[in-house]
């Protein structure tokens, strides 16, 4: 299994509660990977509101379709 190539990082400054860092140190978190991951969830996150808002009005009209017909193939099901 080829190994995934590194991603390119970049120095940032961040402003976070000394009681947080203090007790991130003591147990011996990375704060840089622990604020990656925090921050790649808030951005996942975000991507996902964002396209729920951008295809609502998709989302209902299919719902409207299938209440209106039921499922597609449901006469096939054998469930």
């Amino acid at each position: 299994m080829p190994m995934p190539e590194p991603v390119q990082r970049r120095a940032t400054n961040v402003s976070l509660p000394e009681p947080l860092v203090a007790a991130a140190r003591e147990l011996d978190i990375n704060l840089s990977r622990a604020c990656e991951a925090g921050l790649e969830a808030a951005v996942r996150a975000e991507r996902t509101r964002r396209w729920r808002d951008e295809n609502q009005a998709a989302m209902e009209s299919w719902a409207e379709v299938l209440e209106r017909d039921g499922l597609p193939l449901a006469r096939h099901r054998g469930f």
